[in-house]
């Protein structure tokens, strides 16, 4: 199997933010604008598992990205949206093992090891680029009971969205201390058919201890009026030689979702209860928080709220289309008591806001040979107090996915 994606993002700064652009012999020019334009493609090769009691199974993806904007000066060094080289040139095309894993399964237990992708609250692919992140490493799936469920992992490396070769881990705001090993266990459970809960837990090697707790509850009818809740919590602590300094941050969003037939309106309120940002690994997407959208809304002391609007248009005899619009604030942001670490320069957050709005709409194809190909637009725009790590821009991405099937 595979599928390709064309991804077009156009961003345009605000404030006086700028990025960079590498002119030769120390010489960088600023500029107000950045252009990304590639096309990735992922081919998916899984054998299937062998008979017996413990089945074999071997998955190997390939994954190829090209350039489609090269001007140097129009990708702005590239970010983590383009490759470029040490000089800021567009690397036209490159291509790279995205997943190459053996399986074993016995029952409904699985164990694979090698380059793999997962899913959990804290070690998650990260799929908003062209091509997704992956990981090095040893996992295990097991799905023994109808309403529960167990992972545990270890790994080494992750395989970046924009890079051919393999990183080690570090964190997605800290100060680029790496480690070579992180370890997780979770647990999936459902005590009702309304009710889902996670509670999950990692050790990034030397740098911190993270604990999650999540649940989900559904109530009513959407076709009359349906309640969904989400409540996540993170706890995260610094361990073993403290890499990154002391490290005491508690984060929770709660979240609640009306639902009328077409219609849903969703209310978030977030909070960040420690004097450093709260932070998840980088090249992942281990953030289950109500409010992270353009912005994480993660930093020091932080609060913030979202309210956002959907609109499905099934409901209305048109379905595979979609629209949503939202907008959200973050205030209070405070990192003059943070005594040093991993975080140097956070003292400087003396009561920054922030606050962003977008729109967007999708459809997906419903029948024929492009079925289940999606494309998506949307717009956002953020704006920043001096010292907020976000700063201010504008970003169109229009994002067209095609899957397909080759065997």
């Amino acid at each position: 199997t595979g599928s390709t994606r064309n991804w077009l993002a156009k961003e345009k700064g605000k404030r006086g933010l700028t990025w960079g652009i590498n002119k030769g012999n120390g010489v960088t020019e600023r500029t107000g604008s950045r252009d990304t334009w590639v096309q990735g493609t992922i081919v998916n090769y899984t054998s299937g598992f062998t008979q017996g009691t413990v089945g074999l199974s071997t998955e190997v993806a390939a994954y190829n990205t090209v350039a489609l904007e090269q001007g140097k000066g129009r990708v702005a060094g590239g970010g983590n949206r383009t490759l470029t080289d040490h000089d800021g040139d567009v690397v036209d095309q490159w291509t790279k093992a995205g997943l190459a894993n053996l399986k074993a399964r016995v029952s409904n237990t699985v164990l694979t090891a090698g380059r793999q992708s997962m899913n959990t609250p804290v070690l998650a692919f990260i799929g908003n680029r062209a091509l997704p992140s992956s990981f090095e490493g040893v996992s295990l799936h097991s799905a023994e009971f109808d309403n529960l469920d167990f992972d545990l992992g270890t790994f080494s490396r992750v395989s970046p969205r924009t890079e051919q070769s393999l990183s080690k881990f570090r964190t997605e705001y800290g100060d680029g201390t790496t480690t070579d090993q992180v370890n997780i266990f979770g647990l999936n459970y459902q005590p009702l058919k309304s009710l889902t809960t996670s509670l999950y837990a990692s050790n990034v090697k030397d740098v911190w201890n993270q604990y999650y707790f999540g649940a989900s509850h559904e109530l009513g009818d959407a076709s009359v009026l349906g309640l969904t809740t989400g409540f996540n919590y993170y706890k995260t602590k610094d361990a073993g030689s403290s890499k990154m300094g002391a490290i005491d941050n508690d984060t929770y969003s709660l979240s609640l979702t009306a639902t009328h037939k077409a219609h849903s309106l969703t209310l978030a309120f977030q909070e960040v209860n420690g004097n450093e940002y709260f932070d998840y690994l980088h090249e992942t997407n281990a953030i289950f928080l109500a409010n992270s959208l353009f912005s994480d809304y993660n930093g020091p002391n932080e609060k913030s709220f979202q309210i956002g609007y959907g609109l499905d248009m099934a409901g209305y005899g048109v379905p595979g289309l979609k629209f949503s619009v939202y907008t959200a604030r973050g205030w209070g942001i405070d990192g003059t008591h943070y005594k040093g670490g991993g975080y140097d320069g956070i003292q400087a957050q003396d009561g920054e806001k922030h606050y962003e709005y977008g729109f967007g709409t999708s459809y997906a194809v419903q029948g024929g040979p492009l079925k289940a190909s999606t494309i998506r637009a949307t717009y956002s725009a953020h704006r920043a107090s001096a010292n907020q790590v976000d700063g201010s821009l504008n970003e169109l991405r229009i994002v067209t996915t095609i899957p397909f099937q080759i065997l």
